[in-house]
């Protein structure tokens, strides 16, 4: 008498063991856990900082003319929310810092991908650059006017300047950290000049490329808003200005609360950019 031996559906159809899986759910567990201790951990600290400020003033622990509790500058917000005057302003601010930063993007990075690759380039060019971006840019901030105006040429152009070098340096010192032996096995492979680009060096390149993106992005708010405070008629750094000037204080702190909202909400663009870039390149997560 013979014993049938189990055919390969018969296995495939068996329940595999719950323990296999245990060990992953157990991490994702541990992961989201950790996630959420961090994230509440944050909030409690912010919700804090917005809580001293509201009772700080309340309480004669700040000279509330100076500092207003917070109620009050959330109300003066959206007074300013319902008549239209606060987009307007983060409307004209936006259009500028997008502007010079995205001038900056389209040319700093092929320019850095030039100068990273070629020696020569760098030779004639490694001085310009080491002179230039050691001059501040609100330094040159009242050049642009007299050369550009006060209107919005200047403004942008100084974004542009301001914005250019994070990106090219970061640029010129991640093509030139690429692993030789990653370019020497592409050329072994066959790989021409155009696909030695594309495949190797720019996704090898990209985190590093983000990374001066991403400080570019924080510079150009923070340039733009002080720019905004000579000549402007529009823009949150205009605002903040304009209301010290008419001690409307609480319209003050919106325009500041303003600016770290839109450079937050830059900053979580970026970093979505850079982690599909990223994990494009083999290098970040999926």
């Amino acid at each position: 008498m013979s014993v049938a031996e189990p055919s390969f559906e018969n296995a495939a159809a068996q329940p595999q063991p719950a323990g296999r899986t245990r060990p992953a759910r157990a991490a994702a567990a541990s992961a989201a856990a950790a996630w959420l201790v961090l994230f509440w951990k944050r909030s409690a600290v912010i919700a804090a900082l917005l809580v001293l400020w509201e009772l700080a003033p309340r309480l004669g622990l700040a000279e509330p003319a100076f500092l207003p509790p917070l109620s009050v500058v959330l109300q003066a917000g959206w007074k300013l929310v319902l008549n239209g005057q606060l987009r307007q302003h983060v409307q004209a601010s936006l259009g500028r810092s997008l502007l010079g930063f995205g001038i900056a993007v389209l040319y700093a990075i092929p320019l850095g991908l030039l100068i990273g690759r070629l020696r020569a380039a760098a030779d004639y060019l490694g001085p310009v650059i080491e002179l230039l971006r050691n001059t501040a840019a609100l330094a040159l901030l009242p050049v642009f006017i007299l050369l550009l105006g006060i209107g919005e040429l200047s403004k942008v152009a100084i974004v542009l300047y301001a914005c250019s070098w994070p990106i090219l340096l970061n640029t010129i010192t991640a093509v030139r950290q690429v692993d030789p032996l990653l370019v020497k096995s592409a050329r072994t492979m066959g790989a021409g000049r155009l696909a030695l680009f594309w495949k190797v060096i720019l996704p090898a390149s990209a985190p590093g490329i983000f990374a001066g993106v991403r400080l570019a992005g924080a510079v150009s708010v923070l340039v733009l808003v002080a720019a905004e405070m000579i000549g402007a008629k529009a823009g949150l750094g205009y605002l903040i200005i304009y209301s010290q000037y008419n001690f409307q204080i609480p319209q003050m702190y919106v325009g500041i609360l303003s600016i770290t909202a839109v450079g937050l909400v830059f900053n979580a663009v970026l970093v979505r950019l850079e982690r599909h870039f990223s994990a494009w390149s083999g290098q970040g997560d999926s």
